[in-house]
């Protein structure tokens, strides 16, 4: 099959690439590249790029400490990309969102403060067998200082959730489901609206891994009723070094502070403090001030193209890889049908290891994949393997580039064929 030949009317314009730099020189020597790595983090187009530098050579300064012009400037543009934040996830209130370095640093900041606050010994922290590290590390060390008990519900053998067990899991000793509203190894988008319904039904509260989620298709959290959802900036064309943690604005009212020392102070003694109100209070120290500003274009970027058509853009990306990888001998796909996942497809391969194949695609055909385990080792334990390939999609991706992958992939496949079977082949 020839992706060049599908119907293109979902996708979007390959002009769109002009504003990606990285895009348009030479990874290899003659080799252009292609940028399957998404779901790790994405390029950045030209807008991004000069926010950062606009900011760093017109309006940098510290933000919400001085009264000079550059403070006020600066903290002017940091505020207004809470706004935009906001809108972006239609969050209620601009203070419900928190600045935080990554997704991992947004749900470290719930573990330790509303976990260490409210767990008890014998209460239970739901999460699920294909949680990221970031969403399973942070609730086995809270079920370590707490007493909680971690729960994981399994998945059903096309890698969705177990809904079925789930609803036997959740029960009253059920404080927190945490869960990814988009699994970032087998692409499975979970019915994040089901599980937070059935979740508050039970008394429980709900945090949502939407890594994978928020760049790729529309988020409402007054629609899903989350009570913190963590994303970053980088996976979005925004900078490194940024994240985001929305929460209801009565739950980071009633946590502790996590982090002490600048900006998150009302009042300080010598013998005791007062926290400052919302947002404040969770953003100690100098918070990504520059990160932050260039996330706001970022965000501009992709409102300007629409959310809805990234996301059409990327099923139509991912049914093309899904058809032609399945007719391939060998190779087996991890993860749900296409309906089913979002722009991401991960694999493995009878007799290659995932690196050797990756470390070829790359080498030869300048086609950037992962390959390991992707921060999801008890989920590959599961699936009887030790690391897949991964191949994720973005807006700036192309037909003609899901071609370059089947090259590589058929030429990965015969340099690692049994010798015989190489020899029938060429003797045809």
């Amino acid at each position: 099959m020839s992706a060049a030949a599908a119907n293109h009317s979902a996708l979007l314009p390959e002009s769109l690439r002009e504003d990606f730099p990285i895009l348009n020189g030479d990874v290899l020597e003659g080799q252009p590249l292609v940028f399957f790595d998404n779901a790790a983090s994405t390029q950045r187009p030209r807008q991004v790029i000069d926010a950062i530098r606009r900011v760093y050579e017109h309006d940098y300064a510290n933000v919400h400490r001085g009264i000079h012009t550059l403070s006020e400037r600066s903290t002017e543009l940091y505020e207004q990309a809470r706004e935009k934040v906001r809108g972006l996830i239609n969050a209620e209130k601009r203070h419900e969102v928190i600045f935080t370095q990554g997704t991992t640093a947004s749900i470290n900041l719930v573990a330790r403060s509303w976990g260490d606050a409210n767990l008890q010994p014998g209460e239970e922290i739901l999460t699920t067998v294909m949680e990221h590290h970031s969403n399973l590390v942070p609730w086995l060390q809270a079920a370590e200082r707490t007493g909680a008990v971690l729960r994981h519900v399994p998945l059903t053998e096309d890698g969705r959730l177990d809904m079925h067990q789930f609803d036997n899991l959740l029960n009253e000793r059920t404080q927190l489901v945490a869960v990814a509203s988009v699994s970032n190894t087998l692409g499975t988008i979970n019915p994040i609206d089901e599980i937070t319904a059935k979740a508050h039904a039970a008394g429980a509260l709900v945090l949502v891994d939407a890594a994978q989620s928020v760049p790729h298709m529309p988020t409402d959290v007054q629609k899903s009723d989350a009570d913190f959802l963590a994303f970053s900036g980088h996976k979005m064309l925004g900078p490194s070094g940024v994240g985001i943690l929305y929460g209801k604005e009565n739950l980071l009212d009633a946590m502790p502070p996590f982090l002490g020392g600048g900006s998150m102070i009302g009042e300080v003694h010598l013998d005791r403090f007062t926290p400052a109100e919302l947002p404040a209070k969770f953003e100690a120290g100098t918070p990504p001030i520059v990160p932050a500003i260039a996330m706001s274009a970022a965000i501009d970027y992709l409102q300007a193209i629409g959310i809805e058509a990234i996301h059409r853009h990327e099923q139509v990306l991912t049914g093309l890889a899904f058809e032609a990888l399945s007719q391939i001998d060998g190779l087996r796909i991890l993860g749900p049908a296409p309906e089913h996942r979002t722009g991401l497809i991960s694999f493995v391969f009878e007799r290659i290891h995932a690196h050797e194949f990756a470390q070829v695609l790359n080498d030869r055909f300048g086609v950037a994949v992962r390959a390991g385990h992707h921060c999801t080792q008890p989920l590959h334990t599961l699936l009887g393997i030790s690391a897949s390939t991964r191949a994720s999609f973005y807006l700036y991706n192309t037909p003609a580039e899901i071609d370059r992958l089947l090259e590589g992939i058929a030429a990965v496949q015969a340099m690692f064929a049994p010798k015989g079977r190489r020899r029938r082949k060429s003797g045809k």
